[in-house]
């Protein structure tokens, strides 16, 4: 049995997945790039789910990229990079673009190192709560390589393409403080995990179809046209208007807390 590099709970409809390689700084190896991979198929499918909190064991969200143990085998670079069209996501992607793909808010919760492969897992997320001791890291310039794990879609989107190539080409390592001011993160805490889970509890009250199709809305149109972008704002306010969850929280707004009814599961996003 391969260790478990990846653990997977699910309470009150919110999913903790812990990165568990504590003794190695929570270092990607191939074990942990295939259990992440199958932990987010397995929520993008789950209609129950209302929100993902992801954080790592032990002093280190996540070092990076395991390099000794990956480069062991020949045929794990070509298993971590093989795609069979070159705009899909391959395996090394898809443990940051996958969560992009859960219908349901994705919050990472930060702590110590935040590095290479781990700024890209993290990257991934929706929200990220860190750590004000943390620090963060594109680290594959140090190794003489580019940042290939899909956290350049996240990038694009919060940083301006000189302070992109400038962290990208350096490698160098930037506080809290500065990843705030980068928009890299959305918030300094003291307990990210705790903060994490304030917010889901918070999105946990809305409509799940509302947050699923907010997160895809946002996710498509950022760097649309207006022409696109307009065309999608409709289309998925149809698609909202017509779940039942609309009519709950509708009900649910005009009513006694103790009046309130249940959401239903979350409609296919």
């Amino acid at each position: 049995m391969p260790e478990k590099t990846v653990l997977l709970t699910i309470e009150n409809n919110i999913a903790y997945v812990a990165l568990n390689r504590s003794e190695k700084h929570n270092a990607i190896n191939m074990n942990m790039f295939h259990q992440l991979d199958n932990v987010i198929k397995q929520l993008q499918k789950d209609k129950t789910l209302r929100a993902v909190i992801v954080h790592g064991e032990g002093v280190d969200f996540c070092s990076g990229l395991d390099v000794k143990s990956v480069m062991k085998a020949p045929l794990n670079m070509l298993k971590l990079l093989f795609k069979w069209l070159p705009g899909q996501s391959n395996l090394a992607q898809r443990v940051s673009t996958g969560w992009r793909k859960v219908p349901a808010p994705v919050i990472m919760a930060l702590h110590g190192r935040v590095w290479g492969g781990g700024l890209q897992i993290a990257l991934g997320g929706d929200f990220r709560f860190v750590e004000p001791t943390a620090t963060l890291s594109i680290l594959e310039a140090r190794w003489g390589l580019i940042p290939d794990m899909g956290g350049t879609l996240a990038l694009k989107e919060h940083l301006p393409a000189d302070q992109a190539k400038l962290l990208a080409m350096t490698g160098k390592e930037i506080t809290a403080e500065q990843a705030l001011k980068y928009n890299l993160v959305t918030e300094i805490s003291a307990d990210p995990k705790a903060s994490a889970k304030s917010l889901a509890e918070s999105l946990c009250q809305q409509s799940p179809d509302s947050v699923a199709g907010v997160k895809r809305l946002y996710n498509k149109v950022w760097w649309r046209n207006d022409r696109y972008t307009l065309a999608r704002e409709t289309l998925y306010q149809l698609k909202v208007i017509l779940s039942k969850n609309q009519k709950i929280k509708s009900y649910n707004q005009t009513h006694e807390k103790d009046q309130t009814k249940t959401f239903k599961n979350r409609r296919s996003w």
